[in-house]
This record gives structure tokens, C-alpha cells and sequence, in this order.
């Protein structure tokens, strides 16, 4: 049974459909639940300059930060803002499923290929589907849950150790206050954690708190600080509370108050968190930093007791195993003729007959006729090739494989894209930039193309008549010029190997 507002089936039928990014979806969900009251759709132009110059909506609501959706110009260009039959933009989940409907009153040109669009959204079905649903939920519902007072918010965007346990306590005691507890799950996580992951490790926190409600709501990282804490306390504020129990940099907004808790310590002559100038210095223990905690969980070591929950370690070692037992994408970008596809083969080799995890290579001349058939070599071809490679790469580590790729890969964002897909998926990525220049490239030419490009019988030839961008992050950089193939994948597996990202070889059988 549906929910959801029905389009007309002639509408339906004919309106274009958009998958927007997954931070434009997350806005949607917030839009479509109310969450971002008094907004109801997309920003118009109007709305963006009056934002930004007086921070408030044309019609005089205060509002904090942009909130916008961009379409390809193309798609803009086929509606009609004239006629209410041509001007529906239905706007569909990752999936395809049609999630709202766009009523798009305003469309304008933001850069080459790219337009924004704003009006007003509806809901299309029974909206959205996946892990936790049932703790989705809007902003009234949650509301009319909660009892009267004063509502303590927390936004829980990281595990919570026994310090912000301690300081959440504390603060719920100072006020009197309900608590409620809000889980982002609008992306693809933090800390190398999914969103279904955080929200399992926040719940096995929850015999340490006081009484609480908890919420998962679909929060969108902005591209500052600032925005991101605008807009996050005018949500809280939507969702029914009344002070902030700030986590970071979170300044105040949407009327409520922010507390800024004060820095706690362990205090190892009873067990118990204190504020830390409370300590005598011998008896302080300070709480570890996210860094330390990654650190812990990346070297296979348990988490202390004293900082961290039994159960809340649990979890933690489960959605991020030590590095040796998880995903690992290895990307080696260079020239033609670099070096990189043997590298790549005699490492995926070595992996393989260590035999501790899966091992695939997707060489960029394989994949170019097995997935990427029929892309040519143009900027926007280079980077859908890349961009499908570190999908299939970042698919494999998911489920805790090693994928090898190996394609030219010449320009910084598509690698970069490579690499936040992995990372995403709660896997590592190491970047090899193989080095060796072009004029050794040039001399080995195995395949002719660098002849046929000076001859002027090939376009697009990386190094020649397109760009290469060298990578400013890589983990590793080689140069093969003289160095053997085995030397090249020994410095490769001694790279991983130093990281931890795979054990050190056995000897040899």
C-alpha cells in the first residue's frame, strides 16, 4: 500500500528520471520528511542569493546553507517550466526506484554540462528501502515520542567510548534532559566505517546510556565545517531538541543551545572518567584519539576496557578487521609502456601463492575489452573506464579480496574517485605511481603506439598529445628503467607488507 503521492500516468510515463548523487539523495530524504522545514524542495536561484546575502529564504524563513540539486545540462534543457506536463523531474533511488517528484520552477546553467534545478518535491510510493528502515524515522513521528522537557541531542557520527559516554551522562544529569541520539547514515560513512556498522556500534553503547531515543537520520556532509554544523543543529532542532551536546566543531543554530562539554580523563585509583584538570597527573590516563583507535583495530590489537565498551570493541573489530584480513585495492598508474601491467601480474602472482586472500587482477587492456568495450580515449571515456574499474576494484575488497588494477588512469580526479570508492567500502588503497619516463616508454613501445602517435596516425596518446597528471599522493613510486621485474613487485609486497596490509612471505616452497 503506498504512501506516496501518485503521479498522473501520463506524467509518469513520459516525465525524464535523475539518480542524484548520494548527498542529494540524503537531502531529499530530509526534504520529503520534513526535516527540512520550512524548506519543500530544491533551492531556486532566488532562494541561493537570498541565503547567502541575508541568510534567510526569499519568503523571509531563516535558513543556514544551500541546499541544491544538479542535473546534466541536457536533462534541463528537455523540460518545460511552462507547461506543469513537461517541467516533472522524477528522481529515483540507486536502484532506479522512483523515490519523489520535482515540480522544477527554476533551471540555470552552473558549469559546462551541468545545470540546477529547484522547486518543490513530492514523494512517489512508499519511499525508501534497505538496512534500519525502521529507524528512519521523520522528524513528527520522533517528535511526538519524546517527553515533554528538555531534549538533550547528540549526533553520533562515531563510535561512542566510555569518555563521551561519560560526558554525554553527565550532561543528560546537568540539564535533566531526554536523550536522543542521532546516527548519520545519509552516506557512505566516516572513519572507514559503514552507516549500517556505525549505527550497530552506537546501539551496543546503549546499556551504558541513560534513557534515550534513537534515530537514524540521513545527514549530507557539506564541503565546511560550518555548514555542516548549521545544518545539522537545525535538523536536531526539527527532530525536537532543545540543546546540543556539541562533538567537534558545532556552533549554534536554529535556537538551540550548545554545550561544549569539557575535556575528561581515566582515573586509575577508581575506575571512573573525571574532568582531567580533577586527576592528579600520575592517576590520568587520557582518552585515546581516533587516530590511536584506527591504529589499534588496524594492527589486529584489542581495544582497552578501560576506554571502550566490551561490546562496543565487538563491533568494531567486526566492520574493521585488522588491515591483513581486509579489502585491499592496489592501483598502479603509469605510461604506456611503464612497466605497470608486469608489476601488476608478478604481484598478483606472489599474492596468489601466498594464498591468504583472493587475488584479481584487472588489467587495463582486459578490461578495456571485456567492461569498458566501446569507450574511446577522450577526458570523459578515460575517466568512465577508470571510474568502472575502481567500482569492480572497490566491489572486491568489499568482500575482503585483493583487486590489482592497472590502467593509465592520466588524470588525478578519476584516480581520486578510485580511491574513495575503496575506501567506502570499508577497504584499503594503495596508489603506485610506476615512474619511469616517457622516453624509456617511447624506446620500449611494445605495442607501436608511441610511433604511430609521432607519426601522426594516433590521437590521444598519453604522454604525447594528452596530459599525464603525476600523482602528488601516491604510496609507492617506481621506476623500472633499470630495475628488474622482481625488484619492482619485492618494493611493492615490502610496501604492503611494512603497512600491514598483507604478512610477510613465506619461504619459499
Amino acid at each position: 500500500m503506498s504512501n506516496g503521492w501518485v503521479l498522473p500516468d501520463e506524467v509518469l510515463r513520459d516525465a525524464p528520471t535523475y539518480t542524484p548523487r548520494p548527498g542529494e539523495l540524503a537531502d531529499l530524504e530530509l526534504l520529503l520528511t520534513g526535516a527540512y522545514a520550512p524548506l519543500t524542495g530544491f533551492m531556486t536561484r532566488a532562494d541561493l542569493v537570498s541565503v547567502s546575502r541575508r541568510g534567510r529564504l526569499v519568503d523571509g524563513a531563516p535558513w543556514p546553507v544551500a541546499v541544491t540539486l544538479q542535473v546534466p545540462t541536457t536533462l534541463a534543457q528537455g523540460l518545460d517550466l511552462h507547461d506543469p506536463d513537461r517541467r516533472t523531474l522524477v528522481l529515483t533511488d540507486g536502484e532506479g526506484a522512483p523515490v519523489a517528484a520535482l515540480e522544477v520552477a527554476d533551471a540555470w546553467q552552473v558549469r559546462d554540462g551541468v545545470a540546477g534545478v529547484g522547486g518543490a518535491v513530492r514523494q512517489l510510493g512508499d519511499g525508501g528501502h534497505g538496512p534500519f528502515q525502521r529507524l528512519r524515522r521523520p522528524p513528527e513521528e520522533i517528535r511526538a515520542m519524546l517527553p515533554p522537557g528538555r531534549v538533550l541531542g547528540v549526533v553520533a557520527d562515531r563510535p561512542l567510548h566510555r569518555p563521551q559516554l561519560a560526558q554525554i551522562a553527565h550532561a543528560v544529569r546537568t540539564l535533566s534532559a531526554h536523550l536522543l541520539i542521532m546516527i548519520p547514515v545519509g552516506e557512505d560513512g566516516t572513519g572507514g566505517l559503514s552507516p549500517e556498522a556505525l549505527v550497530r556500534g552506537v546501539f551496543a553503547a546503549r546499556d551504558r546510556m541513560p534513557p534515550a531515543t534513537l534515530v537514524a537520520v540521513p545527514f549530507s556532509r557539506r564541503r565546511d565545517e560550518i555548514s555542516d554544523a548549521l545544518l545539522r543543529a537545525r535538523v536536531s532542532a526539527a527532530y525536537g531538541v532543545t540543546h546540543l551536546l556539541s562533538t567537534g566543531e558545532m556552533l549554534s543554530g536554529a535556537g538551540l543551545r550548545v554545550l561544549v562539554p569539557r575535556e575528561l580523563a581515566y582515573d586509575n585509583r577508581d575506575g571512573q572518567w573525571r574532568w582531567r584538570e580533577d586527576i592528579p597527573p600520575r592517576n590520568r590516563r587520557l582518552a585515546l584519539t581516533q587516530a590511536e583507535v584506527d591504529d589499534l583495530l588496524d594492527r589486529g590489537f584489542p581495544l582497552p576496557e578501560w576506554h571502550t565498551p566490551p561490546a562496543v570493541a565487538k563491533e568494531l573489530t567486526r566492520a574493521r578487521p585488522p588491515r591483513r584480513h581486509r579489502g585491499l585495492v592496489v592501483f598502479l598508474t603509469g605510461l604506456s609502456g611503464s612497466g605497470k601491467s608486469t608489476v601488476a601480474r608478478g604481484l598478483a602472482d606472489s599474492l596468489r601463492e601466498q594464498g591468504e586472500r583472493t587475488v584479481t587482477l584487472l588489467d587495463g587492456d582486459v578490461v578495456r575489452r571485456e567492461l569498458t568495450a566501446g569507450l574511446g580515449f577522450s577526458r570523459a571515456d578515460r575517466d568512465t573506464n577508470v571510474r568502472r574499474i575502481g567500482w569492480v576494484a572497490a566491489e572486491i575488497a568489499r568482500h575482503r579480496g585483493i583487486a590489482i588494477c592497472c590502467p593509465i588512469a592520466p588524470y588525478a580526479q578519476a584516480r581520486a574517485i578510485a580511491r574513495e570508492m575503496a575506501v567506502a567500502a570499508g577497504a584499503g588503497f594503495v596508489l603506485v605511481h610506476v615512474a619511469t619516463p616517457l622516453q624509456v616508454c617511447e624506446q620500449r613501445d611494445r605495442k607501436g603506439l608511441y610511433a604511430r602517435a609521432r607519426a601522426g596516425l594516433l590521437t590521444g596518446m598519453t604522454g604525447i598529445d594528452d596530459p599525464y597528471e603525476e600523482p602528488t599522493d601516491a604510496d609507492l613510486v617506481l621506476d623500472t628503467t633499470d630495475v628488474a621485474v622482481d625488484e619492482a613487485v619485492h618494493a611493492v609486497l615490502h610496501q604492503l607488507t611494512e603497512t600491514g596490509w598483507v604478512e610477510p612471505p613465506r619461504a619459499a616452497l
